[in-house]
């Protein structure tokens, strides 16, 4: 009890503070320490988080296994050895033009609306159901299905525009995409139920491993191409079952395989919905990082299938 009044102190001080000149000094001062030591401190947070997921230290100048490979990538793009091409894709935005030109617009979700200001939401010509998100972070949805609490969603989303992803989890790809709200239609299968998601694990343009996620994410099979339930985990503790495979399967496989061309690896994300296939995401870094493999003979057979030297050039070459 003793240390609350100096904390109620301090938090009066600051809301008394708020908005002046000084706080805005502040804010920028710390802002600029933090820009000023990006790299180095994101390179250690990695090493850190790696070393926490795996149990040992990073071998950065060897990578073999799947996962060392994701960090080798993640701390090669944090040091800004990225092409911008990672950047661009990365956003959910920009990055269906390349769908739409790669394998056609018929594959995107409908986009209601989209734009910078929580408050220009057309609330009112916006159908019964639809989904909202950011274009420049990860795990951050709105299902909106009857009424909406418009003052909710407008905070939430204030909160996502003012937030720079990259500070989550040091995932360089998402550091300069410039932020922005979508508005999509809400996908459902023949139940109303949110779709199952097709996760495409694919390696140099050649899928390998489909990882299948429903909304509530509790349920966590791999399958191989052929739909055979695979003996691999992600995820500990969570079931397993095989799922029934989708009738257009062979288009998701062929559509992965253009969307992953000239990629080390990348996983290629679809919704599957009343026959019709659409496209969820592009992903370069699974998880942030927090990804581990069981059995751990997969960590190093994945790792064989992604050539590194699709990801970057220079740094690779002179490590």
């Amino acid at each position: 009890m003793e240390q609350a009044v100096p904390t109620r102190r301090i938090s009066a001080l600051r809301a008394k503070l708020r908005g002046t000149w000084f706080h805005d000094l502040v804010n920028r001062s710390r802002d600029l320490k933090r820009q000023m030591m990006r790299r180095s401190e994101g390179e250690a947070v990695l090493l850190r988080t790696y070393s926490r997921v795996h149990g040992k230290p990073f071998n950065l100048r060897n990578p073999q296994t799947f996962t060392e490979k994701l960090f080798w990538r993640m701390i090669t793009w944090n040091r800004g050895d990225m092409p911008p091409r990672f950047r661009e894709l990365t956003d959910k935005y920009a990055v269906r033009t390349h769908v739409a030109n790669t394998v056609g617009e018929e594959y995107l979700v409908k986009l209601l609306w989209h734009g910078v200001d929580p408050h220009a939401i057309p609330f009112d010509q916006l159908p019964t159901e639809y989904v909202i998100k950011p274009n420049h972070a990860s795990e951050r949805v709105i299902v909106v299905k009857g009424s909406a609490d418009r003052d909710d969603i407008i905070r939430n989303v204030s909160g996502w525009l003012a937030t720079n992803y990259y500070w989550q989890g040091r995932e360089y790809q998402y550091y300069h995409v410039k932020p922005r709200i979508m508005i999509e239609e809400c996908l459902s299968d023949k139940d109303g139920n949110l779709p199952l998601d097709y996760k495409f694990y694919c390696f140099s343009g050649r899928p390998e491993l489909i990882l299948v996620r429903n909304h509530t994410h509790d349920i966590s099979p791999f399958f191989d191409t052929a739909w055979n339930l695979v003996d691999l985990s992600c995820d500990e503790g969570i079931p397993r079952p095989w799922v029934p495979k989708p009738t257009n399967l062979d288009e998701m496989i062929a559509l992965a395989a253009k969307l992953s061309a000239g990629f080390g690896f990348v996983r290629v994300d679809f919704y599957n919905v009343k026959g019709r296939v659409y496209f969820g995401e592009l992903t370069f870094t699974p998880r942030g990082g927090y990804l581990k493999f069981s059995p751990d003979g997969w960590d190093a057979k994945l790792g064989k299938k992604w050539d590194l030297a699709l990801d970057t050039g220079s740094w690779a070459n002179s490590t």
